[in-house]
């Protein structure tokens, strides 16, 4: 019995292996790139260049993506001519919009064909008011003092209302609130100029151009004291 294992130990042994060696895997790598350099007009500069391109085009659908800003609505926040750049993973995995956050957002149906930039102002199931006896916008009987937001001598808003945000749902405004068509225009259309959560595109992170006006859109805490709807007051 032993005489046999050891026989066929040698057999198997003496077989050619199964795996193909680093160097012919790289030969094949190496001729698959010759074959795609030689194909392609221009060769190896012009396949980097389409690299490139793809990988850029990937990331503008799925990870960031700039958008121009055609408005003054959201003076003096974001100005005119504006590249922002929408970080469109931000409201993945579970994340939602904060109130003080600037987004982008299809508006088909809601505020009209195109996107949008706003700020958001009430979550879904927020009570939001303008104004209090103080002139500001409260949300969840919370005064919110915006000064440091609105374009310079704004009201908080012309256009008084007393609205709960629905479920799922989103009350945006601009900052130049006396030049901005937002969720206060539509109150009385249907969707009542709330938009939901899921036509946000991103949210806007970074002005990127022009280079004098480059910073982070981080999100204010001028709506940090806000409690939660039914929440105790901050």
């Amino acid at each position: 019995m032993d005489t046999e294992a050891r026989h066929e130990e040698r057999d198997r042994s003496s077989e050619p292996p199964e795996h193909t060696s680093a160097g012919e895997e790289d030969r094949s790598r190496s001729f698959v790139l010759s074959e795609a350099v030689s194909w392609v007009p221009g060769g190896r500069i012009t396949l980097t260049l389409l690299v490139c391109l793809a990988f850029l085009v990937a990331v503008s659908v799925f990870v960031m993506q700039p958008f121009q800003i055609p408005s003054s609505s959201m003076e003096s926040t974001l100005r005119v001519g504006d590249r922002v750049l929408v970080n469109k993973l931000a409201y993945r995995f579970g994340a939602e919009p904060g109130r003080g956050d600037v987004v982008v957002f299809d508006g088909s149906g809601y505020f009209g064909d195109g996107d949008y930039v706003k700020r958001v102002v009430g979550l879904g199931g927020d009570h939001v008011v303008c104004c209090d006896s103080k002139g500001k916008i409260e949300v969840n009987g919370q005064s919110v003092n915006e000064r440091t937001l609105l374009h310079a001598g704004d009201a908080p808003s012309d256009v008084p209302f007393d609205i709960k945000v629905p479920d799922g749902t989103l009350f945006l405004l601009g900052d130049h609130r006396s030049d901005s068509r937002d969720s206060r225009d539509y109150l009385g259309a249907p969707g009542g100029g709330f938009v939901p959560v899921g036509q946000v595109i991103g949210k806007a992170q970074w002005i990127a151009w022009p280079a004098g006006h480059w910073h982070s859109l981080s999100r204010t805490d001028v709506y940090a004291r806000v409690p939660a709807p039914g929440g105790a007051h901050g």
